[in-house]
């Protein structure tokens, strides 16, 4: 990215002097011109070298940059006027990320990089994946078919997130709700029924008495619970931050029981999809299995990758060594055998991918019809039992007034 020095006239005449980033000195007059600015004189001040300064990028962002990007080169024209292009329809408020590594990308460009030698800058912005695909489609002369295919792979790895997490968000919700409405009864409701069963003078009933004395452990200790939660939020999240953590968190995700064959099932999903693409793009087999690992999203599945990946540089067959891990199913497997005789192991993986997305689908489905009851009972009992225990010495005030007596 260029920064210019400029004067010029605006409208009324008036002079006007300022810095304006753009691509080159043709790009930052015409940017000037746009804003109804007669130049004067530029000159260029600096470059800006460091991808660290460019700013948060999106994902929806680089997808429909993918998309752009590649119709362009589709149609002919010249990768440098693409990246200019896209550069200029930027919105300078909303996309201030993506239009600074645009560009920077289009300066390296120009400067003589080759375009994945230049992405290669960015590693927070575009994934290993990413820039292995790109490399491949720069060698093959694929570069339009490789990132259209690029762009629709990443639009399937993000209609999958969404779909956890809005299968996920309803649950959230509930629980919040319910977790607020359980704290206010029992530090502000409870223990205005507390004040007026002191008077009846006689014992009440046990979960009467047993709310009773949580509410008051609640509000005596309040900052003890709050810093101990807030610690045991920060050290819980320390330790997955650790590799044993994390490796200890993969794996017991794995074995849930609800839960552990959906996590197992969007993995291969990732594993599959992933595969095939970088297969299909023509990166070689050894580094294919080095970025499935590192975008397997589990570090279980990580290790496993690196051992078939060992046991494939041997020489071993893909379906020899992956049967000797347990995470690949057999079906998989299957897949797998089919697709190395035939020579189709992109293919079949694709297909797996399709599978996969299809039950991960189904399953959260089911989950969100199953939890949603589930958690409308949850709530009305806790509430219900909170109202219950409150009223009950009322509804035996009998016995409470003849204990009294």
């Amino acid at each position: 990215m260029l920064t210019f020095a400029y004067q010029a006239r605006d409208a009324n005449g008036s002079s006007v002097a300022g810095l304006q980033e753009a691509l080159n000195e043709e790009n930052a007059i015409n940017t000037l011109m746009t804003r109804g600015l007669m130049v004067l004189s530029i000159q260029q001040k600096s470059v800006t070298k460091s991808a660290t300064r460019i700013g948060k990028v999106s994902e929806t962002d680089i997808v429909l940059f993918t998309r752009q990007l590649a119709t362009m080169i589709d149609a002919g024209l010249p990768l440098v006027s693409g990246l200019t292009a896209l550069y200029e329809q930027c919105d300078p408020s909303k996309q201030i990320g993506l239009k600074r590594t645009i560009g920077d990308l289009s300066a390296r460009v120009q400067g003589g990089d080759s375009f994945h030698e230049s992405i290669c800058k960015h590693p927070k912005v575009f994934s290993r994946l990413y820039i292995a695909m790109v490399k491949a489609g720069e060698s093959g002369g694929l570069l339009a078919e490789i990132l259209d295919r690029l762009a629709g792979f990443l639009e399937a790895s993000a209609r999958l997130r969404k779909k956890i997490k809005s299968a996920m968000t309803y649950p959230v919700i509930v629980v919040c709700i319910a977790f607020s409405i359980t704290t206010f009864l029992i530090v502000r409701v409870v223990p205005v029924f507390g004040d007026i069963f002191k008077d009846f003078g006689a014992n009440l009933p046990a979960p009467t008495q047993f709310l009773l004395d949580l509410s008051n452990a609640i509000r005596s200790n309040w900052y003890y619970i709050i810093g101990g939660g807030a610690g045991a939020f920060f050290g819980i999240k320390y330790l997955l931050n650790t590799k044993r953590g994390k490796e200890v968190w993969d794996i017991w995700k794995l074995k849930m029981p609800i839960f552990g064959p959906l996590t197992h099932k969007i993995c291969m999903t990732r594993f599959a999809r992933t595969f095939a693409q970088l297969i299909r793009s023509g990166v070689p087999i050894l580094e294919v299995m080095e970025i499935v690992g590192e975008t397997s999203g589990s570090s279980v599945m990580e290790q496993a990758i690196k051992k078939v990946s060992l046991d494939v540089e041997k020489g071993d067959p893909m379906t020899t060594a992956m049967s000797k891990e347990k995470i690949f199913p057999p079906m998989l497997l299957r897949m797998l055998s089919a697709g190395e005789s035939t020579g189709k192991i992109d293919v079949m993986f694709e297909k797996m991918a399709d599978f996969w997305d299809e039950e991960v689908e189904a399953t959260l489905d089911a989950l969100t019809s199953l939890i949603e009851p589930l958690l409308i009972v949850v709530l009305g009992v806790i509430v219900g039992g909170i109202v219950i225990a409150m009223f009950l010495p009322i509804f035996k005030l009998n016995d409470v007034v003849s204990q009294a007596r």
